[in-house]
């Protein structure tokens, strides 16, 4: 028998301009006389959304009233289609938020900072920092052997915050999510073209003018990436040529808006509170940017952990776009105010639609056997519940996505009042398949989110 099937090497490269960009798996990566199956196993990609200041559930807004069957409550209505991929996890708390004796206020940092690393946060203004490894380091430090990057962390503001942090505690703690050792804090980017340039490619400067002024005197980088691109499809199947050609779109329709957000944000520099460096106008614009960036980021497998930060504790963002010109943490102290909740409400169901917005486009990408959706696991939620007692007990918590078809979803679970957070962490590891033995607060793993 001859065999004449040739394949292309599964990290292929589109290179122009100095910029290297990884290929979506194609049919053509597959050997001759080896399935795809026994070729192209899922690999599962961890995602971490965080939303800052709590999030609603007096009334069950959040979680539903019964267990099992996922009901859709009226924040989680924007996920309704992808009920099948959901899992409403009630009753587990983050221990490590309490305050120890002695400390007074700083239950945002501490919330922030537990989030991920279940310890508890040093009481400092200093550069003394002390928290924990935070799960998403822990997994990119395996899952990041394989991959360009190690991890991504994205956040939707600033991380040079100046006299927005709690009395007593470093702006480090409630800047980010990801810490790689317990007094090593990673910044949390949000300037979406640093964000692409880090994936796909560096700027000769990290001044804001500079990169406009290269946009406009410079063709696209994409450009001599098509060139190259144009060898790459010649050889390929039709079915291949889709998917490039489909995947090299969605590439340049990311720069297009990066370089139209810039050159917007130049426009508007005057404006009050406005972010320099290409931000777009509103949240959802900048949201859904970052979103894209980091669904490109897994289906190119440049990564396969990132973190993402709706926003910072104690944010004070306003919403005007929805009506709503309070400023957010200040409303979540709404002391029982109907209207202070009905808003507080609609914000958090703005940022769930984010989350829809992110697993339509994961549904969308074809990935292996499947879909980027059957091969993630998104962990969304807070590190307070009610945010107007700063209680750290019965966080809303929501996992989306097929875990490679390690989680069944579909379900609302109910854990023992007071169950680490880490217990859940513990299963999460296993099911990207990064086993630890244990974790700072587990106290076991969290069962049955997996499917045996």
């Amino acid at each position: 028998m001859i065999i004449t099937k040739k394949s292309l090497p599964r990290r292929t490269f589109l290179r122009g301009l100095g910029v290297t960009l990884g290929l979506p798996l194609l049919d053509g990566m597959i050997p001759a006389l080896a399935s795809a199956a026994e070729v192209a196993k899922p690999v599962t990609r961890m995602a971490f959304m965080y939303v800052p200041n709590g999030i609603m559930n007096l009334h069950h807004e959040w979680s539903p009233a019964k267990v099992g069957a996922l009901e859709i409550t009226p924040i989680l209505e924007p996920l309704t289609a992808f009920r099948d991929h959901l899992l409403v996890l009630s009753g587990l708390c983050h221990p490590e938020g309490h305050p120890q004796p002695g400390e007074g206020g700083g239950d945002h940092s501490r919330a922030a900072t537990s989030f991920l690393t279940g310890v508890h946060a040093k009481q400092t203004e200093g550069a003394d920092l002390q928290a924990g490894t935070s799960l998403d380091q822990i997994a990119a430090k395996e899952l990041g052997k394989r991959t360009q990057l190690a991890s991504l962390e994205l956040s939707l503001d600033s991380t040079e915050t100046i006299g927005e942090c709690e009395t007593g505690y470093s702006c480090a703690y409630t800047n980010t999510l990801s810490w790689r050792t317990p007094t090593t804090p990673m910044p949390m980017e949000n300037q979406p073209r640093a964000v692409f340039e880090n994936q796909f490619g560096d700027s000769n400067s990290t001044d804001p003018k500079v990169r406009l002024a290269r946009i406009r005197s410079e063709r696209s980088i994409l450009d001599s990436l098509f060139q190259d691109a144009s060898g790459i499809l010649k050889g390929l199947g039709s079915s291949d040529r889709a998917k490039v050609t489909e995947y090299l779109d969605a590439i340049r329709d990311v720069e297009r808006r990066i370089q139209l957000a810039e050159e917007q944000s130049s426009r508007d520099l005057p404006v009050v509170e406005r972010p320099m460096g290409g931000i777009p106008a509103t949240f959802e614009e900048h949201a859904k940017l970052m979103l894209d960036l980091q669904a490109l980021a897994f289906q190119t497998d440049m990564t396969r952990v990132s973190t993402f930060m709706l926003g910072h504790e104690t944010t004070t963002r306003s919403y005007p776009e929805l009506g709503i010109p309070d400023s957010h943490h200040p409303l979540t102290h709404h002391g029982g105010d109907p209207g202070k909740i009905a808003k507080v409400v609609k914000i958090n169901t703005h940022h769930i639609s984010m989350l829809a917005y992110f697993l339509e486009k994961l549904k969308n990408t074809p990935d292996g056997d499947g879909t980027l959706l059957d091969h993630v696991v998104v962990l969304y939620g807070a590190g307070l519940s009610d945010g107007n007692l700063h209680s750290h007990d019965n966080v809303s918590t929501l996992l989306a996505g097929g875990g490679s078809g390690k989680i069944k979803g579909g379900r609302h679970l109910q854990y023992p009042t007071n169950t680490p957070m880490h217990n859940l962490y513990g299963t999460l590891l296993d099911v990207a398949g990064v086993p630890v033995e244990t974790l700072v607060s587990s106290a076991g793993k969290l069962e049955p989110i997996s499917i045996d």
